[in-house]
């Protein structure tokens, strides 16, 4: 069910894995919502992908982004994202953002969206229970602690791992390969951990927010445990995510992003 009848014009910054998914939806069609652009790196590259789409979008520059939507969906490598938000967030517009972990080390963002009366939106992505520490948030949160396993090629390349000269290749049984705040995993992890930079600000802040990661060749899926003690309840999740075609990448994340579209244009949503 629709709130307006209002169609509101979506670009995607970035068609990897999950901005395809998310261009696929739209493109099939999403009531509300009609996919306007795609910036992406090569213009060549993803000409194959668009001549699949029945409307095909226009192709700009990431400056562009905000001439051309309502709202813009950030599905591009973490470095990218001040440069795609900061326009978008200048004209007011809404701001959907994958890389969660950029937000921590840019708070001028948040600011910004302040001033401007933009908006910037974290979806749920590959974690579980965000509903759940977002309203154990508004009594007292003791602590939040969260669980990382991923299979070898989930951490392939991760600044943390190559800046110590951490080498996967030989692990035969699960090895914990990093400990410490959700902040910390962030910039150490960034195109791993997102889900963390999300848990932290859902609930207690990224330096009281704990993490392990553990690299674990016997597991195939991506998977996330959470545990939150509070004044109101006392929970445990865990999720095991399929990966997608990229493998650090869960396939419910894109389904996450299209759930949150769909949220926006609803006259009935679900869910905090």
């Amino acid at each position: 069910m629709r709130a307006s009848r209002e169609v509101q014009r979506v670009a995607i910054a970035g068609l990897g894995a999950i901005g395809k998914a998310v261009a696929r939806k739209l493109d099939e069609g999403i009531a509300g919502l009609s996919l306007s652009a795609v910036a992406v790196r090569d213009p060549g590259d993803a000409a194959a992908f668009l001549q699949t789409l029945s409307r095909r979008p226009a192709v700009i520059a990431l400056d562009a982004l905000a001439a051309h939507a309502d709202i813009v969906v950030e599905c591009a490598p973490a470095q990218l994202l001040v440069a795609i938000a900061e326009p978008v967030l200048r004209q007011g517009k809404k701001l959907i953002v994958l890389s969660a972990g950029a937000l921590l080390s840019n708070p001028q963002l948040g600011e910004l969206a302040g001033r401007y009366d933009a908006q910037i939106l974290v979806p749920t992505g590959a974690l579980i229970g965000l509903d759940a520490v977002l309203a154990a948030a508004e009594g007292t949160i003791q602590s939040v602690r969260m669980i990382t396993r991923k299979p070898v090629k989930g951490l392939a390349g991760a600044p943390y791992l190559v800046e110590r000269g951490i080498r996967l290749d030989d692990v035969r049984e699960p090895l914990k390969i990093f400990s410490g705040t959700a902040r910390e995993a962030a910039s150490g992890f960034p195109a791993n951990l997102n889900v963390a930079a999300a848990l932290s600000l859902a609930g207690i802040g990224p330096d009281r927010t704990l993490v392990e990661v553990w690299v674990d060749p016997t597991v195939t899926r991506n998977t996330h445990r959470i545990e939150v003690e509070s004044d109101s309840a006392s929970f445990s999740m865990t999720i095991e995510n399929i990966p997608s075609e990229n493998p650090k990448t869960g396939r419910i994340t894109a389904h996450s992003v299209i759930a949150l579209l769909r949220k926006l244009t609803s006259a009935v949503r679900v869910g905090t």
